[in-house]
């Protein structure tokens, strides 16, 4: 199944949080891996604040942007295009929601994603209101 991780579900790939599990499952199940070229500083945002709160290590830091590295060489990279940015415009007019969740959704559209997985709840209304199956983790 073509499954697309927005940052806040992909990231717990790399941090030991609730969902963790369940994002390793859907990995496991997923046949094409979506992510929004946006989810690598977002994620890489979220590890240094880790680190900065001194939840994480500077060595687990490392692995975990070396297994990120990793990860987005396997996975379907989806780039802001055109097209993107007119259907991201679209849900945030239908939507109350913050423009990079709305890049994900459309981002998710774009690729013909089957499942859209996130952990933002606004996010995953706005994303079954735009027509993806949804999956919080």
């Amino acid at each position: 199944m073509k499954t697309y991780f927005d940052s806040s579900a992909f990231a717990k790939r790399f941090v030991e949080e609730a969902g963790a599990a369940e994002v390793e499952k859907l990995c496991l199940q997923t046949t094409v891996l979506c992510l929004g070229v946006i989810s690598v500083p977002e994620i890489i945002s979220a590890l240094n604040r880790r680190k900065r709160e001194q939840t994480l290590t500077g060595k687990q830091y490392a692995e975990s942007k070396q297994r990120l590295a990793a990860d987005i060489n396997d996975a379907e990279v989806v780039y802001l295009n055109e097209a993107i940015i007119r259907k991201s415009i679209s849900v945030l007019e239908k939507n109350s929601i913050q423009t990079l969740d709305a890049l994900h959704i459309a981002c998710a559209l774009e690729c013909g994603a089957k499942l859209f997985v996130s952990a933002d709840l606004k996010q995953l209304k706005a994303a079954k209101h735009s027509g993806l199956p949804t999956r919080q983790v």
